[in-house]
């Protein structure tokens, strides 16, 4: 353990390198992060006396990692709210309705005729369906959207997706972690991990006056060790069941919302949801091989085009279906492109679970690629529009002829 230190010295310099380095070019941090992690990996090999491969820090910023999950979903349960979803009207659940189905849809069949297993198919569906909020919320700030007449449906969808990932995570976590292989296993599997979810949301809506009382706790710090010891309990009572443990992470968040407490939690969490979520991307970094990335370039590169055009068309339909011109119909699809923390843990999931080894470096390269091009796309959203106005104009002309 003598260069344990140094290694996790060294870790945050590259962290916080990245960190920069995105904040300078406007893009999110996330392939930042991963190209970090994947340059200084076990898998580089030792230059003289240099060696970057990270081996005795290795099993630490895992553990750094798994932290940082269930702090990213812990936050995400803390800020979504079902109120505000009911409230949102038929737009958003009809919207976010024809997001999930139509790139769910495509996400399956993707996989389905790459000829992957069962279990490789349901995993493949996930990463290529849910966006990435966190890139989401920071293209909106970034290019200043947040007051623009798509961005409530865009927040609807991100809404959306978390209600689908909350279900759909939990029962492929309980299909690929239980190791069930017969319908029945996979059934049981499934209705214990949709159970355990249920039960704790309703337990917790139930609960909420009694759990604000509780939580009205003067001492910050006895406050965050009730906060975190409830949150790391629950994680690990999920994970016993075959629950994945970022679901149980994101219950709990979902539950302490509707507590008086929610904003102070919130703002309490904050710093350690950026500091340890910084180190889940750098850890699945240093877990790809990038000789082994060929392998699955073609993989990726076709659920990316896929995800382009499947996320155009949702877009479009879910603005028009709200009433919305077809410039701010696009701007919904664009923006919700990229991928990032969501696939990152599925595909984890899949190697807790024993799965396919490509679906590692397939996951990286896949959320490598999108997190760059969908800021980019996003950013020159009128200029495509503007482009595929003019072209349609042009084809309809040359028709006419």
């Amino acid at each position: 353990m003598d260069h344990l230190i140094l290694e996790i010295g060294i870790a945050l310099v590259l962290v916080a390198g990245a960190a920069i380095i995105s904040s300078r070019l406007k893009i999110s941090i996330v392939p930042f992060l991963i190209i970090a992690g994947m340059l200084v990996g076990p898998h580089v090999p030792k230059i003289g006396a240099i060696d970057l491969r990270f081996i005795e820090s290795a099993p630490f910023i895992d553990f750094m990692g798994r932290v940082g999950v269930l702090f990213l979903l812990f936050y995400l349960g803390l800020e979504f709210s079902v109120t505000r979803l009911i409230k949102a009207g038929r737009s958003i659940a009809v919207g976010g309705t024809i997001y999930i189905g139509i790139n769910f849809t495509a996400g399956l069949l993707y996989a389905y005729l790459a000829d992957l297993p069962f279990k490789e198919v349901l995993v493949v569906a996930g990463i290529t369906t849910i966006s990435s909020s966190a890139i989401v919320a920071k293209v909106l700030f970034d290019l200043r959207r947040t007051a623009n007449q798509e961005t409530e449906m865009i927040l609807g969808i991100i809404m959306f997706e978390d209600v689908f990932l909350a279900v759909y995570l939990s029962l492929v976590s309980g299909i690929v972690l239980s190791g069930a292989t017969s319908f029945g296993g996979v059934l049981l599997s499934g209705v214990i991990a949709l159970g355990f979810i249920l039960g704790l949301i309703a337990l917790g809506r139930f609960a909420s006056p009694l759990l604000s009382k509780l939580l009205r706790i003067s001492s910050n710090e006895v406050f965050i060790l009730v906060i975190f010891g409830s949150l790391f309990l629950v994680a690990g009572l999920g994970e016993k069941i075959h629950v994945a443990e970022a679901i149980g992470a994101l219950l709990v968040g979902l539950v302490l919302a509707e507590t008086d407490e929610g904003e102070r939690i919130e703002h309490m969490v904050v710093p350690f949801r950026d500091f340890f979520g910084a180190f889940f991307f750098f850890g699945f970094g240093l877990s790809i091989d990038p000789l082994a990335l060929g392998g699955a370039i073609w993989l990726a590169l076709g659920a990316v085009i896929l995800t382009i055009i499947g996320n155009v068309v949702a877009g479009v339909l879910a603005g028009r279906s709200a009433g919305l011109a077809p410039l701010p119909s696009l701007n919904i699809g664009l923006t919700i492109v990229s991928r990032g923390e969501f696939s990152i843990i599925l595909a984890n999931l899949a190697k807790a679970g024993n799965l396919l080894p490509i679906l590692q470096p397939f996951a990286a390269l896949y959320v490598l690629i999108l997190a760059v091009v969908g800021p980019i796309l996003t950013k020159y959203s009128e200029d495509i529009y503007n482009f595929s106005l003019k072209f349609f104009q042009r084809r309809n002309a040359l028709a006419e002829e």
